[in-house]
């Protein structure tokens, strides 16, 4: 599918959501038997080898920054599995656990950390999440991440609803003050015991709705960064190095790759990131696009950030295509002590 179609049809997806429709699968009605086929094949070959507990890494981290006096800085994580960090041991490997350690050495000042992610969410879980993320309207969020849309995909919510449900969730936070970054669907057509055709429909269907989901966040005021890379080209390059036991979740060295593609659009929300590299760099093909297919550029790139920035224009919003450069994002060592989990 070529981005001008993405476009389009990501277009559609994000219209049915903001207007009611129902839409049909991203991968079309005629299918829907042969993707339940495949993918009982494949869970049979996906889950093995790995634990469900997900290691709990909320606390404060930079505690040698709270000699400045300065409060930490409020960091949330909503999502599924991936924001939550199934698929490793430590706390300290979670994608949670090196934003906030990456945060704190960017702003010089402590972070705290929540996590309410829940393996297996998918986006109608959000309401929830979102209602424990703000339960203390003394303490909003500075900064929430969202990484989501896998079980959309593999158990087909319609498209319109999912899209639906995450801007909903963006719209919400954004009100009560909160910067959001969403990590959008990464692509699912490179998980290992998944066979074709079901890989090439997942690789398309992720791609659109990442797309969408994209359209769906910038216009509520949040920013996206594309996780293709999270199961994508650099898994397939390097699977037995970036899956964990399960071939599905990331390894602890996914987690840091998806961290690094995080956290400078974590920081630009923050107003923490330098100020030249906001401008545009042609070199790069950054710029400004309708924001539609800004959504169709990003989905074609991981790593890859889209921002609001004009309203309107003469093919309807804009918005900023950046690709930031990627820090390498270090595991905490020692992991710090979590702080007692409150709604902070």
């Amino acid at each position: 599918m070529t981005r001008m179609s993405r476009a389009r049809v990501a277009r559609r997806i994000a219209a049915g959501a903001a207007y009611g429709g129902g839409g049909a699968g991203l991968a079309g009605v005629a299918v829907v038997g042969l993707l339940l086929a495949e993918m009982r094949l494949a869970k049979r070959h996906v889950g093995n080898g790995v634990s469900p507990q997900v290691p709990n890494a909320q606390g404060v981290y930079g505690i040698s920054y709270a000699v400045r006096g300065e409060p930490p800085l409020r960091l949330t994580m909503l999502g599924d599995s991936t924001a939550a960090g199934q698929g490793v041991h430590r706390a300290g490997q979670t994608p949670g656990a090196l934003l906030a350690s990456g945060l704190a050495a960017v702003a010089e000042r402590p972070v705290r950390l929540r996590n309410v992610a829940l393996p297996g969410a998918r986006s109608d879980d959000l309401e929830r999440q979102v209602a424990l993320a703000l339960a203390d309207q003394d303490r909003v969020p500075d900064v929430c991440v969202i990484m989501i849309g896998a079980n959309d995909v593999t158990h087909r919510m319609p498209p319109t609803r999912s899209v639906r449900c995450l801007s909903t969730a963006v719209r919400r936070l954004r009100t009560a003050g909160a910067e959001v970054v969403v990590g959008t669907c990464p692509d699912l057509g490179t998980i290992e015991p998944v066979q074709q055709p079901l890989r090439w429909l997942a690789k398309r269907a992720s791609r659109q709705l990442a797309a969408a989901q994209t359209i769906g966040v910038v216009e509520q005021g949040g920013r996206t960064v594309s996780l293709g890379d999270l199961l994508g080209p650099e898994f397939a390059a390097n699977p037995r190095e970036l899956f964990g036991p399960d071939n599905y979740h990331p390894s602890a060295e996914g987690y840091a790759t998806a961290a690094m593609a995080v956290l400078p659009t974590v920081c630009a929300a923050l107003a923490l990131w330098p100020t030249e590299d906001e401008r545009p760099d042609l070199s790069r093909n950054e710029g400004f696009l309708p924001v539609a297919r800004a959504a169709a550029e990003a989905a074609s790139e991981a790593g890859t950030e889209v921002a609001a920035a004009m309203p309107t224009g003469p093919r309807g919003p804009w918005a900023l295509l950046k690709r930031r450069r990627r820090r390498r994002v270090q595991e905490p060592e020692p992991a710090p002590t979590p702080a007692p989990v409150n709604p902070s």
